[in-house]
Order: structure tokens, then sequence, then C-alpha cells
């Protein structure tokens, strides 16, 4: 494998001038001076009137809150992450709302993200739902999803919009409230431009892409993707279905917020693949796999959206965040060895599968790739397998003369 020493990774792509960006992050939008839309965004967030945009929150949170009555007043769809996590905190601490925790669980829990689930929903005493779909559903979906959209998520990318969608037509709980802002880092909107329109669709149009009947084999029918359908347009507007981000109502801080959850509720970070930062997505073993494919496909992985964040921030010049991405986005995640176990798919398969889907703007290019040089300190099995081979085995207590759970 080549070492990776240049700034730029790929030569002939546009980068964002300000950020490290790359002209094939689906929908990026630059300017006349080749800034991307997400850092006219980071701008445009230090001249905004965030009390103006409080007291609209508070608006939509007081009538959301009056017209509940005896239910909920409204949903909080929760991982677990940092996100959903300062989430609670901002509605059940400040605004004093009853709101139902509603889970998609992508059965790929780490246990680190098990623990911090489990430790916001004791912490701030909330009501929960979760549906999990079985495992060997997951394993099949993780193996069309590869060639359908190119990365191995479509199960995670569909079923969290779908099941909370779900519970808020069933329940009649019209709210719907997410964390970060569309306009934050994805460049699809701006703070000065934002989408107010409640979409149905928009996880499936944005991340999953593929509809479930699109997502139909030999191996998947309509009947075991049918948890993953949307709500009809009816049930959504009988229920009156809306959703709304905070991080559109209030300043939002990735870093400072994480130091907040974790010093005020143990919210514990943990090593991810692919990342340098220890909080995104550190509910699931599988981020590594899923950023990988994204290199492969578009040049780019979870280090450079972390490293796009930094340089905007200004705690890392544009050169420094280059290095970081080029030392973080090619290698190899232990979560490929998971994938291929589970899907029964060849090393080779894989990559074949992984090139025929490359950039239009990459098919040229060769997309270097390295080996990991340690081992992953998250142990890249779902927690619940973790906990069921552990406990296989596990004497039984009323035979245990004193010893400790191994008979020792």
């Amino acid at each position: 494998m080549d070492s990776i020493s240049r700034k730029q990774p790929f030569e002939k792509i546009q980068y964002c001038t300000r950020c490290c960006i790359p002209e094939t992050l689906e929908g990026v939008k630059f300017d006349e001076l080749g800034v991307c839309q997400a850092c006219q965004s980071s701008e445009q967030k230090i001249h905004i009137d965030w009390l103006e945009r409080e007291k609209k929150l508070r608006k939509i949170l007081e009538t959301a809150k009056s017209k509940a009555g005896n239910n909920y007043d409204c949903i909080i769809p929760i991982s677990g992450g940092k996100d959903s996590t300062f989430q609670m905190h901002v509605l059940v601490k400040i605004y004093k709302m009853k709101p139902l925790a509603v889970t998609f669980n992508h059965n790929w829990y780490s246990e680190t993200g098990w623990y911090n689930l489990q430790n916001a929903l004791e912490v701030f005493n909330v009501d929960h739902i979760m549906f999990s779909p079985n495992r060997d559903l997951i394993n099949r979906i993780a193996k069309r999803s590869l060639s359908g959209i190119g990365d191995s998520c479509w199960h995670c990318h569909a079923g969290v919009g779908a099941f909370p969608m779900h519970i808020a037509t069933k329940f009649n709980i019209p709210l719907l409230v997410w964390g970060e802002s569309i306009s934050e880092t994805s460049g699809r909107a701006s703070y000065l431009d934002p989408i107010h329109t409640f979409d149905k669709d928009y996880f499936t149009k944005v991340s999953a892409k593929l509809k479930p009947n699109e997502m139909v084999c030999d191996y998947l029918s309509e009947r075991d993707l049918f948890p993953f359908e949307n709500p009809s347009l009816e049930e959504i507007e009988k229920a009156g279905v809306f959703g709304i981000h905070l991080g559109d109502y209030i300043f939002w801080d990735d870093e400072r917020q994480t130091e907040f959850v974790r010093d005020h509720y143990g919210w514990k970070e943990t090593q991810i693949e692919g990342a340098y930062k220890g909080y995104k997505s550190a509910e699931c073993i599988m981020p590594g796999m899923h950023d990988f494919t994204c290199y492969l496909k578009r040049g780019f992985g979870r280090s450079t959206w972390q490293a796009c964040l930094d340089v905007r921030n200004g705690l890392l010049d544009r050169d420094e965040g280059f290095e970081l991405l080029n030392k973080n986005d090619p290698e190899i995640p232990e979560a490929l060895e998971y994938y291929l176990q589970i899907t029964g798919m060849s090393r080779d398969e894989f990559y074949e599968t992984m090139k025929k889907l490359k950039h239009e703007k990459l098919q040229n290019t060769d997309i270097p790739i390295k080996k990991k040089d340690h081992k992953n300190k998250e142990i890249i099995k779902p927690f619940v397998q973790q906990l069921i081979d552990k406990h296989r085995n596990r004497i039984d207590p009323r035979e245990n003369d004193g010893g400790n759970e191994n008979g020792e």
C-alpha cells in the first residue's frame, strides 16, 4: 500500500478553498470564490440572532405541549449518541417537555453505545420504545445495501426515518425533534436558506436512496422489508406530523456539547475507526465500514468531515486538516472483516462492487488504501452478541459457592 504524503488527496478534484470538502460530495455547492455552502453557513451562523430563533423554538414547544393533553409532547428519535443525549437535556431539563424516546435499533450497537443509550434513558427518566430488526434480516440487507447504495447501512438509513414516523402516527404525537441542523455540515442548505417544509421521504432521498421495494432481490422480499416503509402521506397528514432540528433554533457546537453531556451526564466517547475524534457514531460498531465505502466511492471519509468542521471552527488550518484525513480515511477498517463474515461476500467481490460505484470524477484515479497499524479498542462485534457469549456458559449463580461468575 502506498503511503500518502501529499496534502490534497486527489489533484484533479476541486476542493473548497476554505475547508477540505471535495466536489465529489453529493449536493455540494461552491460560490464564485470556491467556498462550499457549509463554510458559508458557518459564517452565517455567527451573525444570526439566536435569541430571536430561540423564541420561535419556545413557541413551537409550548404549542405542542398545550395540544398534547395527557399524551406525550413530542418524540425524540434517540440513538444514545451525543446529539440525542443533548436533545434530551434541552427538552427535558430546560423546556420541561414530556417526550417519548424512540429508537430504531440498527442492531450493531457497540458496548459504549449501549451504555450511553441506557444511561440517557435513566438520567432523563423518559419512556422509551425500540424496534430491533432481526439479525439475519440485517445481514441480508447489508449485503444488498452495498450494490444498492454503495454502503452497508441501508437498514439504518431507512429505519431511523421510518420508525419514529410510524410511532408519531400511531400514537398521535405530531412533533418530532432532531438535533443538528441540516445547515451545519451537509451543505444541502444554509442558515439563511434553510429547508423548512417537513418531508416524510427526507431520509430516503438523502441517505437511504432506495425505497424498500427497490431493495427486493432473490434473498429479500417485500414482506421482509415492510418495517422500513414510511407511513403514507394520508397517515402523516391525519396525525399532523412535522419535524424540527434544534440546531436551527439554538447555537450548535459539537465540541462544547460533547464536553457538556460527558461532564454532566456521564456520556462516554470511544475509539471509532477512520476517525480522529471519539464522539461521532460512538453507538455503532460499523461507522468505519460506512465511511470506508464512502472513501472508496467519493474519495473522502469520516476524518474529512471532522477536519472540515475543525477548520471552520479555527481549531485546524486547512493543511493540517488534509494531513489528518490523509492519515485516517484510507485505513482498511476491522469492520470490513465483520461485514464479509455476516454477508458471505469475498474481499474481491467487495472491492469489485465498490469499483463499479466510484464517482465519475475519480474513475481514472487510484484510490490509495492502507492497513491499520493498531487494533481498535472498541470491539467490532455487536454488544448484544458479546453479552450472549459472556453469559451462555455462565455457571448458575445458585451453584456458585462464593466464587466469581466463572466459579473461581
